[in-house]
C-alpha cells in the first residue's frame, strides 16, 4: 500500500484548476479530486461536471461530484459578505465550497486542500485579505495551498512540513492568462476547454432575472436552472410561463417541470414546449395556451394539448396571444 500524501483538489474542469491537479501530482500527492455543480457555471455546453471527469480520467484520479442544493441557493439570496458588481456572492460561495471540502477533506483523511486560484485574478474573492477571510470563515487557516500563486502567499503548512517543495510552486498573479497557458504547454495540458470559465452571476441580465425570480419566491434549483433556458414571462397573476427556442430547450423545460407546472405543445405542428409554473387557474392556463401559439409555427387559432410530465389531461382551442403580451417578458425584448 501507498504511503503517499493525500490531498483534495477543487477541480472546476477550467485550465488553472487542471494546472494545479498537475503540479500536485508531480510532487508525489496522491490527489482526489472535488466538483461542486452549481445552476451558474459557464464553463462549456456539455458543463463543468464533463470536463472535471474528463480531466478525472485522463489523470487516473478519483473524482467526487457534489450538486449543490437549496443551502446554497439559500446563501446566494442572503450572503454575509454581499455581491460583487451584480448578483455574484463570491466570498460566500467560496467559503460554502471550502466547508463542504473540509468535510471531505476530513473524510478522505487528506492532508491538505488545494485550489486553481490565482492572486488578483477575480477582484471579490481573490484578493489576499479575502483570500485570508474565506480560509478564516471555512476553519481552513494554512490549508489551502495555491499551487499557482503560492510564491506570492504565506507558506501553508504542507509546505511548512514538507510535504509540498515550496520551490516548484509559481508566482503568478492578476487576470493575464499567459502564464497559465505556457505552463499548460510545458505540462503536455492540451485540449482544456475554458481558460477563463466564470459565473453567470456576473452577468448583468441573467443577474436581473434571479432578482426578479427572488422577489417572487422562485428560489429552488430548478428554479435557477430555467433561468438559463427560454423565454421567461410574468403573467398578469404573478405566476411565470417559459417558453422554449428549439428541441434542446424543449427537452430540458420538460425534463424541470414539477407535479404542480403545466406543460403546453400545439398539436400537429413545430411547437415550443411551454410551462406555466405552479398555477391551474384558467386565466393563466389560456394566456400560456396563447403564448404558446404565438411562438409555434401555426398562424391563427390552435389545438394546444395541456398536461404534466407527458401526461397530456387536455386539449384546449385558442388564438395567439397579441402583440402587447411582450411587456411580460423578463429581462429583455423578445424575438
Amino acid at each position: 500500500m501507498t504511503n503517499m500524501t493525500k490531498a483534495i483538489g477543487l477541480l472546476s474542469g477550467g485550465l488553472d484548476s487542471t494546472l494545479a491537479v498537475k503540479l500536485m501530482m508531480n510532487q508525489g500527492i496522491e490527489v482526489t479530486a472535488l466538483n461542486f455543480i452549481t445552476p451558474f457555471c459557464t464553463c462549456t455546453k456539455k458543463g463543468c461536471r464533463h470536463e472535471a471527469s474528463r480531466i478525472a480520467k485522463e489523470f487516473v484520479i478519483k473524482i467526487k461530484v457534489i450538486a449543490v442544493k437549496e443551502d446554497y441557493i439559500k446563501m446566494v439570496k442572503n450572503p454575509k459578505y454581499g455581491y460583487g458588481k451584480n448578483i455574484n456572492p463570491c466570498i460566500d460561495c467560496r467559503i460554502f465550497m471550502l466547508k463542504k471540502a473540509k468535510e471531505y477533506m476530513e473524510e478522505m483523511n487528506a492532508s491538505f486542500l488545494f485550489t486553481g486560484e490565482v492572486l488578483g485574478q477575480r477582484p471579490m474573492s481573490q484578493r489576499r485579505e479575502a483570500m485570508a477571510l474565506i480560509e478564516k470563515e471555512a476553519g481552513l487557516e494554512g490549508l489551502i495551498l495555491r499551487p499557482l500563486s503560492a510564491q506570492f502567499l504565506e507558506p501553508t503548512i504542507p509546505e511548512k512540513e514538507g510535504l509540498i517543495d515550496r520551490e516548484k510552486l509559481f508566482g503568478i498573479r492578476g487576470r493575464w492568462r499567459k502564464p497559465q497557458m505556457k505552463l499548460a504547454e510545458e505540462l503536455n495540458i492540451k485540449d482544456y476547454q475554458c481558460p477563463a470559465g466564470g459565473c453567470r452571476l456576473t452577468d448583468l441580465q441573467f443577474a436581473r432575472k434571479v432578482r426578479e425570480a427572488f422577489e417572487h419566491n422562485e428560489d429552488s434549483v430548478g428554479d435557477m436552472i430555467l433561468l438559463r433556458y427560454g423565454r421567461h414571462f410574468r403573467l398578469p397573476s404573478g405566476v411565470r410561463v417559459i417558453v422554449g427556442r428549439n428541441e434542446e430547450e424543449n427537452s430540458i423545460i420538460s425534463r424541470f417541470a414539477e407535479e404542480k407546472d403545466l406543460l403546453m405543445e400545439v398539436v400537429g405542428f413545430g411547437s415550443p414546449i411551454t410551462l406555466l409554473k405552479d398555477s391551474c387557474d384558467k386565466r393563466d392556463i389560456k394566456m400560456a395556451a396563447s403564448v404558446c401559439v404565438r411562438y409555434s409555427n401555426y398562424k391563427g387559432k390552435a389545438e394546444v394539448r395541456i398536461g404534466c410530465r407527458e401526461r397530456w389531461k387536455k386539449n384546449l382551442f385558442i388564438e395567439p396571444i397579441k402583440e402587447e403580451f411582450k411587456k411580460y417578458l423578463i429581462g429583455g425584448i423578445s424575438t
